[in-house]
């Protein structure tokens, strides 16, 4: 029997419809019929009654299902298995980026990381603003470049590779948006909106602090789960948020003034992975993270003209 037609078998007594067993699998209607056909020859009886309204299973029909049905998905399975046994051989990489400076660098270093590591594959993807640590804890991503450090005893990370200057995103419209700059102590005059999710209290007040230097309380306003929800929030006039330097960049919005915080401290951009997880492929990969962090202040990285540094 061959694959193609044990899996429409297969499908087809699932669905005892034509039309979706074609839709399930990407083929024709005429296809499915040639290939429950050749099966049908091949085992030497009907294994499906059609008429113009229905599509039922024959008694022998049933019984092969019953036979082959467990194998097929153990044979799946292990294809499955090998396939990812295969992958980690050769070696795969996934690689979270905490925003799209980070992503920028990520992905160039990846591009220079495959001049010697041909066989690695490298897969991208947004760290959740709501689960700073999540995906890398469960194994989703390996190794993540973050603008945030870590307390977190099961994750390692290294120093910082370079620094980039915060900055406030506020509503176009709140008195404060005519001045050049801000500092601290200006936040007891706006609301900041709260972030919710999976964050330890250490990386929230690093975010959205709670009182200025001075001591004063800030404002908090509605919760969001990632940057887009947030800017939607700040040109509705619902509230501000402290972000990189380069989000100015990326994410110019009619209804958002965005305006330098002199005293704030420095956005560090660092490297993140599981503690006692130093593979090959990361260790290669951190290396050519920090090659490109060397070349941030150069402008070899687009967005990082104005406000990146470099620290290694």
């Amino acid at each position: 029997m061959e694959r193609d037609e044990l899996e429409c078998f297969l499908v087809l007594a699932d669905e005892l419809h034509f039309g979706r067993t074609a839709e399930r699998m990407h083929l024709s209607r005429a296809r499915v019929s040639q290939l429950i056909q050749r099966l049908e020859r091949r085992v030497g009886a009907a294994l499906f009654v059609r008429t113009s309204r229905r599509v039922a299973m024959t008694t022998l029909g049933k019984q092969l299902r019953a036979e082959t049905e467990q194998h097929h998905l153990a044979i799946e399975s292990a294809l499955a298995k090998a396939a990812e046994h295969a992958r980690r051989a050769l070696g795969a990489l996934h690689v979270g980026f905490a925003n799209p400076l980070a992503g920028e660098i990520v992905v160039r270093a990846a591009d220079a990381l495959r001049a010697t590591h041909p066989d690695l594959a490298i897969e991208f993807c947004e760290v959740p603003l709501a689960s700073p640590y999540g995906e890398l804890r469960n194994g989703q991503f390996d190794v993540q470049l973050v603008d945030f450090s870590s307390h977190e005893d099961d994750l390692s990370g290294g120093e910082p590779l370079f620094e980039e200057d915060r900055m406030l995103a506020l509503p176009a419209c709140h008195p404060l948006s005519i001045k050049d700059s801000l500092v601290l102590d200006d936040l007891a005059e706006i609301t900041l909106l709260s972030i919710e999710g999976d964050v330890p209290s250490y990386w929230l007040e690093d975010r959205v602090p709670a009182r200025t230097p001075g001591g004063r309380r800030i404002e908090r306003g509605p919760s969001v789960a990632n940057l887009q929800e947030a800017l939607t929030l700040v040109s509705a006039a619902q509230g501000a948020i402290i972000t990189p330097a380069h989000t100015a960049t990326y994410y110019p919005r009619p209804g958002i003034v965005y305006l330098p915080l002199r005293d704030a401290p420095s956005a560090a951009y660092r490297l993140l992975w599981r503690a006692g997880e130093n593979t090959g492929s990361v260790n290669a990969f951190r290396d050519a993270v920090r090659a490109m962090a060397r070349d941030v202040e150069k402008n070899t990285v687009t967005a990082a003209r104005l406000s990146v540094r470099a620290l290694c």
